[in-house]
């Protein structure tokens, strides 16, 4: 048997990566009362250029780790209000959301981004990211990001996202979300390692989505996570992955040029990892069959002692097996 098995790394799981339920919740109240303060405002003006906040992110999906200090949310801008200039659109929306704030904040903490304002919250220390989407009434809360670079939009839905990770849940139940966290802990730990190692959150969500449709048992933690890296190095990216949820078969791209194509299963034309480059492809790739390697090692190891120390190469020195 191995020396680690799928109740140590659970173990460690619930006590150094997931985020409490009873941190999740005040995270989420904070979110809702910046919703509020925006709905209240309008409520009592139909006029204004906001038309509601979406929480989004991964504390909205049940992904976050512990060391969540930011959280994600989408305002919905009336596009026929927002300015005509994109470069304006993030300053413009941050005296939106100060217009809407109580009396005791000001300006100041109403940060502008590249992409996004940034609200600080001064009595609990979060920080809340607020995505400006452009919006004209679409169902299933359709709109479109700007892309600041290109000024090109982008669709998405954050309702159909977190139908999307919701659905994976309720199929592969508490293991799906689970395995995600561990794989996001793995990839802070790598970037500790690297600075320069990019490996995005979406890409290790839609990842676990592609395995776990295709029947990979979830149920041993450290079995799957020796198949997800084993996934990537064997592929290499070579495979798209793709979904049918919001898409039908006829509406996906077949793979083209880009190092890696991972499709947005709520938009078919959005490769989520359309800047990851054949360096960046290279990186991840390298760091999976190291990861791969040192869960290999550990499960043949005759000692506790090197077994644990092939996993700490992989959860970081916290882990004590």
């Amino acid at each position: 048997m191995p020396e680690v098995e799928h109740n140590q790394i659970a173990a460690f799981a619930a006590d150094k990566v997931n985020l409490p339920a009873a941190k999740a919740k005040e995270h989420r109240e904070q979110v809702n009362r910046l919703r509020e303060r925006l709905q209240a405002k309008i409520n009592e003006d139909p006029g204004f250029s906001l038309v509601k906040m979406l929480h989004a992110g991964s504390v909205a999906k049940g992904t976050a780790l512990k060391t969540v200090n930011d959280l994600d949310t989408a305002v919905y801008v009336k596009k026929a209000d927002a300015p005509d200039d994109d470069r304006n659109l993030v300053p413009w929306l941050a005296d939106r959301l100060f217009e809407a704030a109580p009396p005791n904040m000001t300006r100041d903490q109403f940060q502008e981004e590249d992409h996004c304002v940034t609200v600080n919250f001064k009595g609990s220390g979060l920080n809340v990211d607020v995505v400006p989407v452009l919006y004209e009434g679409q169902p299933d809360d359709v709109g479109y990001l700007v892309n600041k670079r290109t000024g090109d939009r982008l669709l998405t839905s954050i309702t159909l996202h977190l139908q999307f990770i919701r659905a994976r849940k309720n199929e592969h139940g508490v293991d799906f979300a689970q395995l995600i966290r561990l794989t996001k802990w793995w990839k802070r730990q790598a970037v500790t390692d690297d600075p320069d190692f990019k490996f995005k959150s979406f890409m290790i969500e839609l990842l676990w989505a592609h395995l776990a449709d295709a029947g990979l048992d979830l149920s041993d933690y450290p079995t799957a996570l020796e198949e997800f890296f084993l996934y990537v190095v064997r592929t290499e990216f070579d495979d798209i992955i793709s979904f049918t949820d919001f898409s039908s078969v006829a509406e996906l791209p077949d793979r083209r040029t880009a190092p890696i194509e991972v499709i947005d299963p709520v938009n078919p034309d959005n490769n989520v990892a359309v800047r990851y480059d054949a360096a960046g492809k290279k990186r991840i790739v390298e760091a999976c069959q190291d990861a791969f390697d040192a869960l290999s090692e550990a499960r043949y190891a005759t000692t506790k002692t090197r077994a644990v120390d092939a996993w700490q190469s992989v959860l970081g020195p916290s882990f004590r097996g």
